[in-house]
């Protein structure tokens, strides 16, 4: 009994650590709460049919809609781990519509009933997660759970709500890769991911939906941005703070009637501009910098006629920086420092524009100040860059499948020989095989680096009156957390140590010797005779030389006794490989929640836009 209690104590520790004041969850505690969701999910993380049926509840409720929504508010309630302002505290007895941030409103397809319409949540602190109950939701317009604490992952019964318009899950701890159950959302027009823990890759349906605003950034994203980006009718969409390379897609172009405010700030992207960025002549904002862009700016980048912000900086662009850009009727700030430009007309030099801000700091510029070294100058703008052989826009080549490897070639055949009887079954088991374990080409999962280390405060907003959207701009200029090591993917499977190892094709051993190598042919059995049925040990044995593939190591015992009818008359075949048993494989285990770290999130502060004003809600 005092055993069982101490690892009650134990499994329960992290949870008695949550305060139920306001404060950050540790590693530990983000990995327990995430853990506590992933064990209580039902299969394939979707509810099964007549759910709430099975349910007896002591209340009755106006209809089933609303009997619904108490299920899923209070698996929520029991799903929550802090909660420092008592956000939740009435969230008590059959009335779901008096439940703080929680929103009735009339059925779209039944004005006669009631039901929940929205939650609004944001701001409220709360450590917890989504239970896969939330499914049942099935009227919600909006779903607002910005800045809060909720740990794990976005549960597939959330596919359930397609009438949801605005999902906003951002400033949290969530993981995983990009939470797919959005695309199946039909009526989903805001989408806001950012300051999570994301990772992976983009999919290309997420272009394809008819999205107003798109939040991607500040999150562990890894791909190449899809090339159908243009086919989206978004009017803001942020791609800062993650690691996104390759380059920017052609379609970009075909966002010109829709795009306002596009920001590529701090990733991995290289390449040179397309042409088809001076096409977006509605967009106000366009932040390209902190990437590895190079080549010349394209001629047609003087189309950005509404842009009020254009920033450049931190690339490897070169050339001259033109004056029909540094004159575009709505420019109010414009940043081209930190590149290897080496020519700027009149009116973009600073000193002669007072109108506008510019930045042309950092650059090869001559009788400029604070510009690069000569020498550092020389590496890039002696070697330009062919921008009319970039690939920019193009899906990366896919890697080839690997190429089967040859198998050995087969022995010559000798010409037959006539072995001797082969030996008396022998009933012991043969002696451990000490070859090499077979490579194991799974990489092991990072489960012990530890998160990355962020101090930055949370980022200034962009320089520029938000775009008709109903959340303010994503705060981008700030510089980006340092992310040294991706967090531990949870649905990551594990390295594939359960696979039968290649069967050995070598006859076993003899006793007290070692194998003979493993993908060798079968040397002949130059064996001496089966002794007599006799309990006394045979005559030694001289054995002629063996063949060149494996010298038989000496017989240092005695067979041992035989208590078998004679064997049967020679046979003149090898004898058949046998299969020895699989070598050990210390491949390391699959990783543990319990070494599940998660890296702090600090966020931002921000807020999301009040119930949408639309006809039914």
């Amino acid at each position: 009994m005092q055993s069982s209690g101490c690892l009650l104590i134990l499994f329960f520790l992290p949870l008695l650590l949550i305060s139920p004041f306001s404060s950050a969850l540790s590693d530990a505690q983000a990995a327990f709460i995430a853990r506590r969701q992933l064990l209580g999910l039902p299969e394939n993380g979707i509810l099964p049919e007549n759910f709430e049926f099975q349910i007896n509840l002591g209340f009755t409720f106006p209809n089933s809609r609303l009997r619904r929504a108490y299920i899923a508010l209070q698996a929520w309630k029991k799903a929550i781990y802090s909660d420092p302002s008592n956000f939740t505290a009435n969230w008590e007895g059959d009335d779901v519509c008096n439940y703080n941030g929680v929103y009735c409103a009339e059925a779209l397809d039944d004005p006669k009933l009631t039901v929940v319409a929205g939650l609004d949540l944001n701001h409220a602190d709360i450590a917890g997660f989504f239970p896969a109950e939330l499914g049942l939701l099935t009227d919600l317009a909006f779903f607002h759970v910005n800045s809060n604490r909720f740990c794990g992952i976005i549960p597939k019964s959330l596919s359930s709500l397609t009438l949801l318009h605005e999902f906003d899950v951002s400033n949290n701890r969530l993981v995983g890769p990009f939470p797919s159950i959005v695309l199946e959302m039909p009526a989903l027009k805001y989408l806001d991911l950012r300051f999570n823990n994301f990772e992976g890759e983009l999919p290309r349906e997420l272009f394809e939906k008819d999205l107003d605003a798109l939040f991607l950034n500040d999150n562990r994203f890894t791909s190449t941005i899809p090339d159908n980006l243009g086919n989206s009718p978004v009017s803001v969409v942020v791609f800062a703070n993650n690691q996104f390379s390759g380059c920017i897609p052609s379609s970009i172009g075909k966002m010109a009637n829709t795009l306002n405010e596009i920001i590529f700030f701090n990733n991995t992207l290289g390449g040179c501009l397309p042409a088809e960025i001076g096409l977006l002549a509605n967009a106000t904002v366009v932040d390209l910098a902190s990437n590895s862009f190079e080549g010349i700016l394209p001629k047609t980048v003087n189309g950005l006629k509404h842009v009020e912000s254009l920033d450049l900086g931190y690339n490897k662009l070169t050339g001259v920086v033109p004056e029909s850009l540094c004159r575009l009727p709505s420019l109010k700030n414009f940043t081209f420092s930190n590149n290897y430009f080496n020519g700027e007309a009149q009116g973009c030099n600073p000193a002669l524009r007072k109108d506008i801000v510019v930045d042309d700091g950092g650059n090869c510029l001559p009788d400029r100040p604070k510009q690069k070294l000569q020498n550092d100058c020389k590496s890039v703008v002696l070697k330009p860059v062919d921008c009319g052989k970039s690939k920019c826009g193009a899906a990366p080549p896919k890697p080839e499948p690997p190429k089967p490897k040859p198998l050995p070639p087969k022995p010559r055949p000798q010409p037959p020989r006539q072995p001797p009887p082969p030996p008396p079954p022998v009933h012991s088991p043969p002696p451990p095989v000490h070859s090499p374990p077979p490579p194991v080409f799974s990489p092991p999962p990072p489960v012990h680096s530890p998160p990355p280390p962020v101090h930055s405060p949370p980022p200034p907003p962009v320089h520029s009156p938000p775009p008709p959207v109903h959340s303010p701009p994503p705060p981008v200029f700030s510089p980006p957390p340092l992310v040294h090591s991706p967090p531990p993917p949870i649905h990551s499977p594990p390295p594939p140590v359960f696979s039968p190892p290649p069967p050995v094709r070598s006859p076993p051993p003899p006793i007290f010797s070692p194998p003979p190598p493993v993908f060798s042919p079968p040397p002949p059995v130059r064996s001496p005779p089966p002794p007599p049925p006799i309990f006394s040990p045979p005559p030694p044995v001289h054995s002629p030389p063996p063949p060149i593939f494996s010298p038989p190591p000496p017989v240092f015992s005695p067979p041992p006794p035989v208590r078998s009818p004679p064997p049967p008359p020679p046979v003149f075949s090898p004898p058949p490989p046998v299969l020895s048993p699989p070598p050990p494989i210390f491949s390391p285990p699959p990783p543990a929640f319990e070494d599940v770290v998660l890296p702090p999130n600090l966020g931002a502060e921000y807020s999301s836009p009040p119930p949408p004003i639309f006809q039914g809600y």
